[in-house]
């Protein structure tokens, strides 16, 4: 046993909790920014901060603004639906790839010999869902959605020690409890619907190592130590992505995973990039401001100046309204006495 081996520092714990929480907040309310104002004109049936007689908005022409962001809002409604056909066919080949995988591999697994056995108790995994095969991808990975299976390389139990083997199948036993299989496809798949925005990809991500990173914290209160020796044993093991099967290697967590069962306090890293958010946010504003100019209705009217249209103007030079019409010389704007107190007495 293992159980002497120092376990995780629990304020890095903690902290890598809190970022997790962060991460899942920040997904959520992307999600949320970017799609509500695309559709929010259908849900709301009148704005009572902005009822058609309100025509400007400090110096700015609020008509003006609804003809130049309105072809900005049918853009962000084109992309949630080519996102949503982008998604579909992104997590229909992942699947389709996985599944190849899986057919590929020998179809009667292994008989789990006694070395084997003697692990999964340790680790509390059921033995029903575990599978011996050789030739797989990954020394052991985790797959399914609904119940999930743990796969295991058919000579794990000769290249890891006993302690090694129960702490990496008290790894994947996390994986089965927590379904990330299910969980990682998912918000992929939300990632996939906004597949233009970058930084939606790269949370997608750091939710992905953050899930191997909760997987080593409840496999490092027994096998801290054992489990650091197996991630180092199996270093130079092939990865090939099973994905959306869950894998126990990553060669790009290895020296973060190491430090943190060692008891290092190693600060989080993340995908997300300044320019991602960057991206993000400016389409954040361009969906929430269109969505909100479009909500703004126009009323009819035979009138062109009636809604700042004026007469052989873009709307763009009608924008700032300072009271004359862009093309009409002297003519004062129908609306310019709402940006000014009447002067009669």
């Amino acid at each position: 046993m293992a159980a002497d081996a120092p376990a995780v520092l629990p304020p890095l714990v903690r902290r890598e909790q809190r970022h997790r929480r962060w991460l899942l907040v920040s997904l959520a309310v992307l999600l949320l920014l970017s799609i509500s104002p695309v559709v929010g004109h259908h849900l709301v049936s009148a704005v009572p901060w902005l009822p058609a007689s309100r025509q400007h908005l400090g110096i700015f022409c609020l008509v003006a603004l609804h003809h130049l962001l309105a072809p900005v809002h049918t853009a962000f409604h084109a992309m949630l639906y080519l996102g949503i056909a982008y998604m579909v066919v992104d997590r229909a080949r992942a699947a389709r790839r996985h599944a190849r995988v899986l057919r590929s591999l020998p179809a009667p697994s292994l008989p789990v010999d006694a070395a084997l056995q003697a692990a999964v108790v340790r680790a509390g995994l059921d033995a029903s869902r575990v599978r011996v095969i050789d030739g797989l991808p990954n020394p052991a990975f985790t797959t399914g959605w609904w119940r999930p299976r743990v796969y295991v390389a058919g000579d794990l139990s000769q290249r890891l020690s006993p302690d090694e083997l129960a702490a990496v199948l008290a790894h994947e036993a996390e994986h089965v409890r927590r379904r990330d299989p299910l969980r990682l496809f998912a918000l992929r798949s939300l990632a996939g619907v906004l597949f233009w925005l970058p930084a939606m990809r790269r949370l997608a991500e750091d939710l992905a190592d953050e899930a191997e990173i909760t997987a080593d914290d409840a496999a490092a209160e027994r096998f801290a130590l054992p489990l650091a020796s197996a991630i180092l044993r199996l270093a130079g093991a092939p990865v090939d992505g099973v994905e959306p099967a869950v894998g126990f290697q990553r060669g790009d967590l290895l020296p973060r995973r190491i430090k943190r069962l060692a008891g290092v306090d190693v600060a989080a890293s993340t995908h997300v990039s300044r320019g991602s958010l960057g991206v993000a946010g400016t389409a954040l504003v361009l969906a929430w401001a269109s969505g909100l100019m479009v909500l703004h209705p126009l009323v009819p009217s035979t009138d062109p100046s009636a809604h700042c249209e004026h007469r052989g103007a873009w709307a763009i030079t009608h924008l700032i309204c300072v009271g004359r019409q862009v093309s009409g010389g002297a003519t004062l704007c129908a609306h310019s006495s709402v940006l000014r107190p009447s002067t009669s007495s």
